[in-house]
């Protein structure tokens, strides 16, 4: 099932592992994957172009239908593995539109805030939700399975240490 599967990814990219998590989460292991480097320029390489024209990681193929965003990558994994693993999309009107809402949210919320947390450190104090949130997320197998292999190897973090 998964070997018809191609992710190319980027240690480090939170698009890429966003699409690991949901492959773990829908338990779907054994798909081919290769590591690229940034630094190197490998992103850009023909066999990214061959499947991501904006020669941009992640590129994900599952089958013959490539799906480089990876939140739709995510959305297709779900739809495709429905009844498999972790359900990741409610069944009812209201969770779906709330899941969706919560999608765009990050996006746009990554896109405003990413300087001000590395710039402004949150405290747990501060933000008691968002740290439990955090701390549930690390717990998960899916997370620990798909663990950049760049953050393993690097010196602990301290930026994003009391988010």
């Amino acid at each position: 099932m998964a070997k018809d599967m191609t992710l190319l990814w980027g240690s480090g990219s939170p698009p890429c592992w966003r699409i690991m998590i949901a492959l773990e989460e829908k338990n779907l292991q054994g798909y081919n994957q290769k590591l690229l480097s940034f630094e190197k320029g490998e992103h850009k390489s023909k066999e990214v172009m061959d499947i991501n024209p904006r020669g941009q990681l992640p590129a994900f193929k599952c089958g013959d239908v490539p799906v480089n965003e990876s939140c739709a990558a995510c959305f297709h994994l779900e739809c495709k593995y429905k009844s498999q693993g972790t359900k990741l999309i409610p069944d009812c009107e209201a969770g779906l539109a709330q899941i969706l809402q919560r999608v765009f949210e990050v996006n746009a919320l990554v896109e405003k805030s990413s300087s001000v947390i590395y710039y402004n450190r949150l405290s747990e104090q501060r933000y008691p939700k968002l740290a439990e949130y955090y701390k549930g997320l690390m717990n998960r197998p899916s997370i620990k399975a798909s663990w950049p292999p760049t953050w393993k190897n690097a010196p602990k973090q301290e930026a994003l240490k009391d988010i």
